[in-house]
């Protein structure tokens, strides 16, 4: 065996053994900067919290505008923590860290994204959620791309603001008799119409999340 072979296989070796504990590490990092266990404490709290307006029956007690508005606006606040919390104290210099960070944004919010679905789904068993899970994975999906959207755009601490700005209009509009698709709330849980626009926003909220991330102060604000 040569002396070449003799120095090669150990750094094979090393490099085999040590890429997975350093993939391990880098997710256990980045979930720790972007606050990801806060994040999905907060999302059980909105779920727990539906929970008991729906087994105590606050929407039944305030009328039918109260039956779509408390689910609605329980799956605006999940949305918005999905958004706030794809940010982190560092923002665009984490890019130096490797190719890895936009692939970790993007799993990140998916799966903060499948974590509200569930805990809000959960929520609602026997047919107490209106719409169903159908609606739900709807809705949620669709108010947090555009509040990655406007996390990518305003900033992260600002992605609250798209499901906010949706929540409002969707009520305002749904009172005035609005029929768009875009008011995907207010759709029956399977129309297609509305299906198509969550996803498109929840799509375009993703790509911008992974290719452009959460605007941060190394974006705003000069050096020094």
């Amino acid at each position: 065996m040569t002396a070449a072979g003799l120095d090669s296989s150990p750094r094979k070796v090393s490099a085999a053994g040590g890429s997975a504990p350093a993939a391990m590490r880098l997710t256990r990092l980045y979930a720790a900067s972007r606050r990801i266990p806060v994040a999905l404490g907060l999302l059980a709290a909105v779920g727990a919290l539906l929970a008991v307006a729906l087994d105590q029956h606050w929407a039944i007690a305030g009328g039918p505008a109260a039956q779509r508005v408390i689910p609605l606006s329980a799956e605006a606040c999940a949305a918005a923590v999905i958004a706030v919390s794809c940010h982190g104290p560092f923002g665009e210099a984490e890019r130096a860290t490797g190719r890895w960070l936009p692939w970790l944004q993007l799993a990140a919010a998916v799966a903060l994204t499948a974590a509200a679905f569930g805990v809000l789904a959960a929520a609602g068993p026997a047919g107490l959620l209106p719409g169903g899970a159908w609606a739900v994975l709807r809705n949620v999906a669709g108010m947090s791309g555009l509040g990655l959207l406007c996390a990518s755009g305003l900033g992260g601490p600002f992605g609250w603001v798209g499901p906010a700005a949706y929540l409002v209009i969707s009520e305002a509009g749904l009172a005035a008799g609005w029929s768009t698709p875009w008011l995907w709330a207010g759709r029956p849980p399977h129309d297609l119409g509305g299906a198509v626009c969550a996803g498109v926003a929840c799509a375009a909220g993703l790509a911008a999340i992974t290719l452009t991330g959460a605007r941060g102060p190394s974006r705003s604000a000069g050096p020094g």
